[in-house]
């Protein structure tokens, strides 16, 4: 059994594979972490790798103190990855989008693949069908969109995520809603439409914690699993164990 971490600027995510089977999927903070793994490791005891990708300041020496009962193993740029990259500014590509772009290419080969991750940020990501990473954008995720609406204005208020009524909000927080959900979803939309205007034979795949929230909101056909890249782990590790 493989256990991947995912360690994300607002929380921790964690998914048990067997061979290639999710058989258990949790999150926790980073206050959490050492009980949390331990926890995992005791519940499924045949567990003999940790996969870590992180794009948080939290220590390898964290997960390394587990390193008597498993393997631990860290993505990082220096490992081999099953695409050529061909952003500007490699080292600036974070972990987690090259995590994803790996997993695009080994679970969807031969194809355009466009990866739309909504987090914290929304990231969008290219690889094309000969595994060449073209590069992609990134925006403020939902909660970036709510917090800064409160923080850089005097008198809007702080709302959490909520199904926005009507498209045309009758009140300040409505109008937040429509603003921030709607807004969001055109954005995206807008993006797939101008790929598919570009590319033939692809998948777009939408991913991250507001995943599941907003895939039904989308008129683009979509492949939705908020846990591609904790199967993105899973897949990259087994892929450069082989090649490293």
């Amino acid at each position: 059994m493989i256990l991947t971490i995912d360690v994300g600027n607002t929380r921790i995510k964690s998914a048990v594979f067997e061979n290639n089977t999710l058989i258990d999927a949790a999150f926790f903070s980073n206050e959490n972490v050492l009980n949390s793994i331990e926890n995992i490791l005791n519940q499924f005891q045949k567990i003999t790798v940790l996969v870590v990708a992180s794009v948080a300041k939290l220590e390898k020496s964290a997960f390394e103190s587990f390193s008597n009962r498993v393997k631990v193993h860290f993505i990082v740029r220096e490992n081999s990855f099953p695409f050529q990259n061909n952003y500007a500014t490699p080292k600036t590509l974070g972990i987690d989008r090259m995590v994803l772009s790996a997993g695009a290419v080994l679970q969807f080969p031969k194809q355009n693949r466009f990866i739309i991750d909504a987090g914290s940020c929304v990231t969008y990501d290219f690889i094309d069908k000969n595994d060449v990473y073209q590069g992609g954008a990134i925006s403020p995720g939902i909660r970036l969109r709510y917090e800064a609406m409160h923080n850089y204005t005097a008198k809007l208020p702080l709302l959490t995520i909520e199904e926005p009524e009507n498209l045309i909000g009758n009140s300040t927080n409505q109008s937040m809603h429509s603003g921030i959900i709607n807004g969001l979803t055109f954005e995206i939309d807008a993006f797939i439409n101008a790929f598919k205007s570009q590319n033939e034979n692809f998948i777009i795949i939408l991913t991250g914690g507001d995943a599941n929230f907003l895939a039904n909101r989308l008129k683009n056909t979509i492949f939705a699993n908020s846990n591609f890249l904790l199967e993105s782990l899973n897949h990259l590790y087994q892929y450069q164990i082989k090649n490293d």
